[in-house]
This record gives C-alpha cells, structure tokens and sequence, in this order.
C-alpha cells in the first residue's frame, strides 16, 4: 500500500515537471513584439519612381527623356524630310555621354495611333567622340509618319556593357506629310517655263499643260511598303503609280501624287544636279 502511494506521488510529480517545461517552451515562442530579425528579412518594396515628363526641351531644340532609371537621357530632335537624331546624354542632361557605337532599332508609332513601324537608327559621332564611340544616332521616318507627332521606343541600347530600354517622343507635328498642291499661277510659272534640267521640248512632251490640270480629279492611294524593285516616287519614296507620269530631261518619271510632280520639279528647275535618271527610283 505504502508502495503504491509512494508511486503515485512520483507519477503526478513527473507529470507536473513536465507540464511546467511545456509551459516555459510555448511562452517562449517570440510574439509580435519579439519579430524584428523576421521583419528585417523580408524583402523591401522598391518605390516606383515617378514618369519623368516629355516635355523638358534640350539644347538641341528637342524632348529629353530618361535611359535607364535617370541613369543617362536621350534627347530627341526631329527635322525636315523626316530626319531624327537621337543625342545621348548622361545623367546630368548637360553631359554629353559617348556609348558604343552600334545600331539601334525604333518602333514609331503617331501618339493617337497603335500600329508602329521599325525606323533604324545608325551611329553618326559628333565632333569629338572617341574613335568606335558615339553620341550620336540617325534615322529617318518614313513617309507616313512624317508632321505627325510620334511616340517612339528603343527595345536596346548598350552602355557600358548594360542594355537598356527607352522611349521618346516628337512633342508636336513639325511639317506636313505629303506636298501640297501649288496654285494654279505658280503651276503656270513651274510647268510652262522651260528651267534647269526642264527643257521646252519637255514642256511639249507633256502636252503644254501643267500637272494639276493633266491630273485634275486623280485620287492618289499611297503604298508606303513597296516591294523590291518596284518604282518609288521621287519624292516620299512610296510605291510609283505609272498613271502619274511627267516628262524631265526628256525622261519619263513616276510620282504616287501630283503634288510630288509638283517638288520634283522646282528640284529639277533650281537644283539639276540633284535629280537622278529614273531606273536609280526603284527599292533596293
């Protein structure tokens, strides 16, 4: 008997030791006040930085935008003919910032557009880049984005070894996009007044009457994407329609439009030389 009490009480003893250990373990189990070394672990947000504006003109008269996280800028500079040089700069958007010299790809699109078209832009230094560098890149827009205001993406540029991507824009249109028809006096005085590489015997040829009245009613459908070795016209480089013709330097030329007959003219009347023999308009 004394046996089995003696047991009994070793046994709640036992059980109690164990029931106080248990209880020690779980109230040591750190609460919300005692996480710190968890909370720090966890991964910080990283804050989104702020769109930076295209509207901050640059010294060459163009839109700057970012490269990067501000890391470098572009800035933009849209000209005539649909020319668009792209000015690399540093971090501080005064600092011009030579990169490698490559070739870059655009996708270029009107602002109040979805469809975008590949420009390609080449390295063309400035005057004191070092040699195989460049701070500099050129290309041109093709015809049917020209005047308009653009929006334009580069998937990559390499600086330093690191590849970015960056977005510019035009801001505003700066020229039309097609020629405009002349008036009817200033047709008389282009097209019936022999000049430069137009003679009077093309003046015969094209039955003594001006473009605007040989075409009157025409309705002129421009292919911007002709294929190789179609015709172009001479002026926009689209597709030539052979319906709208005129006679130069005893050479028959084809034009998308009158009012490209029109340009090409006043070329061929004040800057001869630079009109080319018809089978050199063809896509290369």
């Amino acid at each position: 008997m004394r046996s089995l009490l003696l047991g009994l009480i070793f046994t709640a003893a036992a059980l109690a030791t164990v029931t106080f250990v248990g209880c020690n373990q779980s109230s040591s189990t750190p609460g919300p006040q005692n996480q710190p070394q968890q909370q720090a672990a966890a991964p910080a947000t990283i804050p989104v930085p702020a769109a930076h504006a295209h509207d901050k003109p640059g010294s060459h008269g163009g839109l700057i935008s970012p490269i990067g996280t501000e890391n470098y800028h572009v800035e933009a500079v849209f000209e005539k003919e649909g020319i668009v040089k792209l000015y690399v700069l540093g971090k501080d958007e005064a600092r011009v910032q030579e990169v490698e010299s490559q070739s870059l790809e655009a996708y270029v699109k009107p602002m109040d557009g979805m469809e975008a078209t590949q420009v390609d832009f080449q390295a063309v230094p400035q005057k004191g880049d070092t040699q195989g560098k460049t701070s500099r890149f050129i290309g041109k827009l093709p015809p049917e984005l020209r005047g308009k205001a653009v929006t334009g993406t580069v998937p990559s540029i390499t600086i330093s070894g690191e590849r970015f991507r960056f977005s510019f824009a035009s801001g505003q249109s700066h020229e039309d996009p097609m020629p405009q028809q002349v008036s009817a006096e200033q047709a008389r005085e282009l097209y019936l007044t022999p000049g430069g590489k137009y003679t009077q015997a093309d003046i015969e040829a094209n039955g003594t009457m001006t473009a605007p009245q040989k075409y009157e009613g025409f309705r002129a459908s421009h292919n911007i994407k002709p294929s190789k070795g179609d015709k172009v016209c001479p002026v926009t480089l689209t597709k030539a329609n052979p319906k709208c013709t005129w006679i130069v330097g005893g050479n028959t030329y084809e034009f998308c439009c009158p009012p490209c007959i029109d340009e090409f003219m006043e070329l061929a009347k004040q800057k001869p030389d630079e009109v080319k023999a018809p089978e050199v308009y063809l896509k290369k």
